[in-house]
């Protein structure tokens, strides 16, 4: 499996070209599906996700990108189907397109849904591009700062796909905590190296490479 972990969704020029770059062909002609999930641990969560779904995001654009299909993979829902209804489904697309919101949220039920044990099991041609939580949930932990909802079991874990950590939307006018001095104070605290991008900014990983594709500026930051 190949992964893009963004801050912001296909945000620029470059961006974009990495991810042609792992479909390996036009997304006119690739099958995406989308995965709202973590938007409902947040306030007007509800709203975010129907944006997320029906494309209307354009300042994380992801599912408006123009995919030759299109599908909702809703992980509260899969524990209550049959496997043979949506596994299928999942090895046979081309992208997963998994939203932000809260990530400890999106873990948790990764893990319920079985998602999180079928991940590993994908084809290497299989693409999976996060956005902001989406990202986060494939490290091994966020950090205290990032913990809103809390799983049964507590802590910052998440599901270690990757061997660092991400701190997203690093100098958003928007959010003034994430500043460069507060996000190198997180990182600090983590245990492994960690990136700290802004919006114009993705981490790819293809066979355990990592390759920063930016637009915009980042540190890497090793505690």
């Amino acid at each position: 499996m190949k992964f893009l972990l963004t801050s912001a969704g296909i945000k620029n020029t470059s961006i974009h070209n990495a991810l042609l770059d792992l479909l390996g062909k036009p997304i006119a002609e690739s099958s995406a599906l989308c995965i709202p999930t973590a938007n409902y641990a947040q306030r007007g969560g509800v709203g975010n996700a129907w944006r997320f779904i029906s494309g209307r995001e354009p300042e994380t654009p992801m599912c408006e990108l123009g995919w030759k299909s299109l599908g909702v993979l809703e992980l509260t829902a899969l524990p209550s189907i049959d496997e043979e209804l949506w596994v299928p489904m999942v090895r046979e697309t081309d992208v997963l397109l998994v939203n932000g919101g809260d990530p400890l949220y999106l873990c948790y039920w990764m893990r319920q849904s079985g998602l999180a044990d079928l991940l590993p099991e994908l084809g290497r041609e299989t693409v999976y591009v996060g956005l902001s939580a989406g990202s986060m949930v494939m490290t091994p932990s966020i950090g205290e700062d990032f913990v809103h909802w809390k799983p049964p079991t507590g802590g910052d874990r998440t599901l270690g796909i990757v061997d660092f950590s991400i701190f997203p939307h690093l100098d958003n006018p928007d959010l003034p905590y994430n500043t460069l001095a507060h996000a190198e104070k997180w990182a600090a605290g983590m245990s492994v190296p960690a990136y700290l991008i802004d919006d114009q900014t993705a981490i790819q990983v293809v066979d355990g490479v990592v390759e920063v594709v930016s637009e915009g500026h980042w540190k890497r930051f090793v505690p």
